[in-house]
């Protein structure tokens, strides 16, 4: 009799890679995932490429991974991957001495970090309701810029009436 296995909780259109002990800090790591989040796959590959950090090397690797299970374990397309998730977590710490003056020591910690990378396979549909959604946030970014412009001019207008208010002051003081 064997026992019942755990129901995964993974959805049917999304993948995972997973990587442990990279050598770095999870705050540092963190910066990279942030970079990456709800991006497109191949955009955040792009990105990863360029990046100026060290980390972004394996968590470039990690993507990789998680695009191909997607595409061989799961038979998702790989055009419309994206990254629905990127977290970061803390694993071990390696505590190492530091020779300091008088016969004293510090302690230096080199800290290592593990990463999670889902991506999510959008429906075709979705795409378009993306672009849609990003295109009304311009119209309302638009809409909104001639009510800044409103609020500018008001306090001009004070200003001018004050300038008049001390032109006349000054006049009658001469």
């Amino acid at each position: 009799m064997s026992k019942v296995g755990k129901k995964s909780h993974r959805q049917d259109n999304e993948a995972i890679a997973k990587a442990r002990y990279i050598k770095g800090s999870e705050r540092k790591l963190n910066l990279i995932a942030q970079l990456i989040r709800g991006k497109s796959a191949q955009k955040a590959l792009v990105d990863l490429e360029f990046s100026r950090r060290r980390m972004a090397n394996e968590v470039k690797k990690v993507l990789e991974a998680a695009i191909a299970n997607a595409e061989n374990n799961h038979n998702l397309d790989v055009d419309r991957l994206f990254v629905k998730e990127a977290t970061v977590g803390r694993t071990m710490t390696m505590r190492r001495f530091h020779a300091r003056g008088r016969g004293r020591s510090a302690t230096v910690e080199k800290p290592f970090s593990n990463i999670r990378i889902i991506v999510e396979e959008r429906a075709a549909g979705e795409e378009k309701k993306k672009k849609s959604a990003g295109a009304k946030k311009g119209a309302a970014k638009a809409e909104a810029a001639p009510k800044k412009e409103k609020a500018a001019k008001k306090p001009a207008a004070k200003k001018t009436a004050k300038a008049a208010d001390k032109a006349a002051d000054n006049s009658t003081a001469e």
